[in-house]
């Protein structure tokens, strides 16, 4: 059987910043092909978000199709790491590398688990190798590819790390939208000393953000947190004391639940600044729509699972960031669950070795109920 420490170090010892091709990609099919998955590789799109490599690996006829879904892609490490952000090695029972949580950790602990519960049923892996990134040729490019096959699972996890104290304290359902926003108003460059020759557009902005600012989207919904903007960047880049800038920009980022689409409030904020400043460019780009996967039977199978193998009852969340699990949801219900979140994307990422093993024991565990 398939040992995922050693398949969780094997996978980090390859460099796989966003996006990730090759090496990592290797390590994994070589895992998979031994426990009888027909395994498919490919790459899509061009400059500036791809190429970018993705890999479809099917097992199985018949019967309920689980999938699990995931990305060897790791945001890039920095430095100061104590050892090499991929040279893994254990330490007082933990495994250091870049990945080691998100989330090539809990890939391997479900390689692992699939190595244990052959059906009958069919398995699948998704991943990709832009998940970090833009997103735009990954898990959206591996669902058209499964359609042109008629491939579609029942179910879908997501490993995504999301336990917070202890392994198995929390699922993801669900998760908010996200939009971001550019507004770039314009005005006409001129000396202070004779305002009335110019048109200074950094009031018009000001006036635009403390509107949007002030806006109240709502309270929360059954069961999401509520909607927020948040102003992340201000710019008119005038080095010069005496001088009224020529356009002002800014930068809005709203994570938005069920009760709103990505659209709606784009115009809502298009309609804002075009109030104060009618001469204003607005871009907006939508990452994901709010999705939930209502509490059901996937959720109840998970939920049990790690209640078996943890003794912890999951906390049923929609909190965090977006995650592929947004494109997912349009296929099948999908949840999402894996190792404690603590150091992903931080110096000196970790996962206990001991939570990579029961974790893979949960994984196992679930697709028992799942085929059983």
């Amino acid at each position: 059987m398939t040992d995922p420490v050693a398949l969780a170090t094997a996978l980090l010892a390859c460099e796989s910043v966003t996006p990730a091709r090759g090496a990592v990609f290797d390590v994994l099919e070589a895992a998979l092909v031994p426990l009888g998955f027909a395994v498919e590789r490919f790459v899509a799109g061009e400059a500036p978000d791809g190429p970018v490599e993705n890999l479809l690996a099917i097992r199985g006829d018949y019967g309920p199709h689980f999938a699990f879904a995931g990305h060897l892609d790791v945001v890039p490490p920095g430095p100061g790491w104590t050892s090499g952000a991929f040279a893994p090695e254990v330490r007082d029972g933990l495994l250091y590398g870049r990945g080691a949580v998100d989330m090539k950790g809990a890939i391997a602990a479900f390689v692992a688990a699939a190595g244990r519960v052959d059906g009958p049923g069919v398995t699948s892996l998704i991943i990709t190798g832009d998940e970090e990134g833009p997103a735009t040729f990954g898990t959206r490019a591996l669902i058209d590819r499964m359609a042109e096959r008629g491939v579609r699972p029942d179910f879908c996890l997501v490993g995504e790390p999301t336990s917070a104290a202890r392994l198995g304290d929390m699922i993801k359902i669900g998760r908010r939208g996200s939009v971001n926003i550019w507004i770039d108003v314009p005005g006409r460059q001129g000396h202070v000393a004779y305002p009335h020759l110019a048109d200074n557009p950094i009031p018009k902005l000001v006036a635009t953000l403390a509107e949007i600012d002030a806006l109240v989207l709502d309270a929360g919904s059954d069961w999401f947190q509520a909607s927020n903007i948040e102003v992340t960047d201000i710019t008119v880049g005038n080095p010069a004391t005496n001088v009224i800038p020529a356009k002002a920009s800014a930068r809005l980022s709203i994570r938005f639940n069920d009760l709103h689409r990505g659209e709606d409030l784009a115009q809502r904020i298009t309609a804002i600044v075009r109030r104060h400043a009618p001469e204003a460019v607005v871009e907006a780009r939508i990452s994901g729509e709010a999705f939930l996967t209502e509490p059901g039977k996937l959720s109840a199978i998970v939920s049990s699972a790690i209640e078996a193998r943890t003794g912890i009852v999951p906390e049923l969340s929609t909190t965090g960031g977006t995650s592929d699990a947004r494109f997912l949801s349009a296929l099948c219900p999908v949840v999402e669950f894996g190792l404690i979140n603590a150091t992903m994307h931080k110096l000196d990422e970790a996962v206990a070795v001991e939570d990579l093993q029961v974790l893979t024991d949960v994984y196992e565990d679930i697709l028992r109920r799942v085929f059983n």
